[in-house]
């Protein structure tokens, strides 16, 4: 009884780590596949290289300084489900990229990407080394 509860457990936890990835790889596919086309986006909507150059490094400096942010609130909090739903959840911004009739609006969309990406990373990988424990 114990060797079946046990075997349970372990294929639980293999299906629990690779919905993870299936997750990941999905928005791994729709947010690494816009970043390609941002800066024609940007230049197309009028925003001077530079500017997307820098909205560039914000993005990126955002998405890792607002991880140790987010990381300590979901560790405190013990909402690592909640934070890796909202970081999840604004991978939705993507899409609206198509929608934005100025750079400001996508600029903005850009940055709420890049810390989606800062919010629910910590929270993720804390829930799967929790999972990974079972």
């Amino acid at each position: 009884m114990v060797e079946q509860n046990r075997t349970g457990l372990k294929r639980s936890v293999y299906e629990a780590i690779l919905l993870f990835g299936i997750v990941s790889l999905m928005g791994d596919i729709i947010y690494e596949g816009s970043r390609g086309i941002v800066p024609d986006y940007l230049k197309f909507l009028g925003a001077s290289a530079v500017l997307v150059g820098f909205v560039s490094g914000l993005g990126e400096f955002l998405g890792y300084a607002i991880r140790i942010l987010s990381g300590y609130l979901a560790d405190t909090t013990k909402s690592y489900w909640l934070f890796t739903f909202i970081g999840y959840g604004l991978i939705m911004v993507v899409p609206l990229l198509s929608l934005s009739s100025t750079w400001t609006i996508a600029i903005i969309l850009i940055v709420l990407e890049r810390v989606g990406k800062a919010v629910r990373t910590p929270a993720r990988d804390t829930l799967l080394s929790i999972i990974g424990r079972g």
